[in-house]
């Protein structure tokens, strides 16, 4: 109950930032459209027209390969189907994109929550760990070739060449990385809890007596971290299963790597020809290339890292891709269009994600992952539980919230950027 009481207290003081980003969000959104020209904007929303039925079938694919590499991050006897991969990352990312200052703290263990009747409530995440690993090696990747493409293929003001040049090379050192924690096999998430341990960070979120950091001060006086104690002792052992499972999977799974990263490849492929297809129908001056709209692409998914507290990146997606997309040519308000279609096909996927759950039983403020309720401490799906909509809304209602809060404190999932 104390629990719960501080996870709504904290819940109550999120909520004021989240409205204000919101609103600075809806502020810059106003300027950009305004500077760009609302005529112009409307004029290419209508020469997109039906065209956006063929964005939301690209679109489609995104959602497709990532569920699938998803399924592929199961090992026996644990199996996810594609269907239910589907619909969890749906509602996942409906939450995500709706919920202020929260995307990754709430999407991605909320879809391993989504699915812990058909597999273990660790099994879902583990598996949801591996895969946004993977996402974040090819991210990587995409970021790099995008900045390097930028510079060396187009004239940029200083502001814009320096930071495509640290984001180039900012990927440029965590691509190898990532891939020195895997096949090394650090302690990346126990090794850095243990060392807080160990330096006394051990008892209800005060220093242990003596310990090294129990003699630190702050202007005389102590320096208390509420609660730090406590998460670190119980996050200890449940990052070492977490990295046991990663591990064993990198070992036991050799022949499956390949196939993932070349679906998490393709995610970016469809984002690519998502964006060529948007500008064929409302660039009607400049044709697109394949280049610029890899170019867009990877600087939607440099926004989509940076702005994830912004609810459906407003106002910055719009700033971001109408300046860039002057430079490569095209006018602001073909750029700030097509931020607005971009922001027309998240809001239709998340509705679809609202829609089941709804259906399951379950709403958007019970699953706020600060409003806890029971929680499976084991980390497997509870006996008896039925699945996501057979049950009784309010009994499901409380097995979903306490699996998120779970899954929350439980591990990390490493996400970069959702669907959009």
């Amino acid at each position: 109950m104390a629990s719960c009481s501080r996870n709504e207290n904290k819940s109550r003081k999120f909520a004021p930032v989240g409205i204000i980003f919101a609103i600075l969000g809806l502020l810059l959104f106003a300027y950009f459209v305004r500077k760009a020209g609302i005529s112009e904007i409307l004029d290419g929303i209508k020469r997109l027209g039906a065209g956006f039925l063929l964005i939301l079938a690209i679109s489609a694919i995104r959602h497709i390969v990532r569920s699938l590499a998803w399924t592929k991050c199961f090992e026996s006897p644990y199996r996810l189907c594609f269907r239910d991969a589907l619909a969890a990352r749906l509602m996942g990312d409906a939450l995500g994109n709706i919920v202020p200052l929260a995307s990754v703290a709430v999407s991605e263990p909320a879809k391993a929550a989504f699915v812990r009747d058909r597999v273990p409530l660790m099994a879902g995440l583990s598996a949801i760990a591996l895969e946004n690993i993977f996402y974040s090696l090819s991210v990587a990747l995409f970021i790099f070739s995008g900045a390097t493409a930028l510079l060396l293929g187009f004239s940029v003001p200083k502001p814009l060449r320096y930071a495509s040049i640290g984001a180039a090379a900012a990927t440029a050192t965590i691509a190898p990385l990532g891939y020195l924690v895997i096949h090394k096999q650090w302690k990346f998430l126990s090794g850095p809890l243990s060392f807080l341990r160990d330096q006394g960070w051990g008892q209800a979120g005060f220093p242990r007596p003596g310990s090294p950091a129990a003699q630190r001060r702050w202007g005389g006086r102590w320096l208390p971290v509420w609660g730090a104690g406590s998460w670190i002792e119980k996050g200890i052992p449940r990052a070492e299963t977490l990295e046991d499972r990663i591990y064993g999977f990198y070992d036991r799974n050799r022949g499956r790597l390949l196939p993932i990263f070349a679906l998490e490849v393709c995610f970016h492929l469809a984002g690519v020809a998502e964006i060529y297809a948007t500008l064929s129908f409302i660039s009607k001056v400049v044709a697109p290339t394949l280049l610029t709209a890899f170019i867009l692409e990877t600087v939607n998914r440099v926004i989509n890292i940076a702005f994830k507290f912004v609810p459906l990146r407003t106002g910055v997606d719009e700033a971001g891709t109408g300046m860039l997309s002057k430079v490569l040519g095209f006018s602001t308000a073909i750029g700030v269009t097509l931020a607005i279609v971009r922001k027309a096909r998240d809001i239709f996927w998340a509705t679809i994600g609202v829609v089941l759950m709804v259906r399951s039983g379950l709403s958007i403020r019970t699953q706020h992952p600060t409003r806890t309720a029971r929680v499976h401490a084991g980390g497997s799906a509870p006996p008896e539980t039925p699945g996501v909509g057979t049950a009784p809304a309010a009994k499901q209602t409380e097995e979903v919230v306490g699996d998120v809060a779970a899954a929350g404190a439980k591990a990390p999932t490493f996400s970069t950027g959702e669907s959009g």
